[in-house]
């Protein structure tokens, strides 16, 4: 497991390094562990493809030209039961998606709490600091103002 805050990198598809959140990487790793969700995603993305266009337009003509005398019924049948089937892998998506959103919304959460204590931290050694060198070459301590 990565470290807090530490971005992953890997090699995408054209060679180039992509840099992964954290989330991303914890995420992706989940749902390639699920035979069930990777089929989904497949399905997601060919519905979401000019192919899968294409291919009902072409299947779509072919039907109604060549197969049937009188298509209307089963071609409607047959349309709106996908219909069905890709509303459902749509919701699978943006399931997917919200989960995403708010993991990562949380890790950055966690994130950007710890540097905020860091920051303060280090304001106050700095703080602390300043007042030492000031007493150290003044030769006395200055006024607290409100701290």
């Amino acid at each position: 497991m990565a470290a807090a805050g530490m971005q992953i990198t890997r090699r995408d598809r054209s060679g180039t390094r992509a840099v992964h959140h954290p989330v991303v990487v914890r995420i992706n790793a989940q749902r390639y562990a699920d035979y069930q969700l990777r089929v989904a995603d497949r399905i997601t993305a060919f519905a979401g493809s000019m192919r899968f266009v294409y291919l009902h337009a072409l299947g779509f003509a072919a039907w109604m030209l060549l197969f049937e005398r009188s298509p209307w019924p089963t071609l409607t049948l047959v349309v709106s039961l996908e219909a069905i089937f890709l509303s459902t892998f749509v919701m699978i998506g943006q399931n997917r998606q919200s989960s995403f959103q708010q993991a990562k919304a949380d890790h950055d959460f966690s994130e950007e709490e710890q540097e905020l204590k860091l920051n303060t931290e280090l304001t106050r050694e700095i703080h602390e600091l300043t007042r030492e060198v000031h007493a150290h070459i003044v030769g006395d301590p200055p006024a607290d103002r409100g701290s």
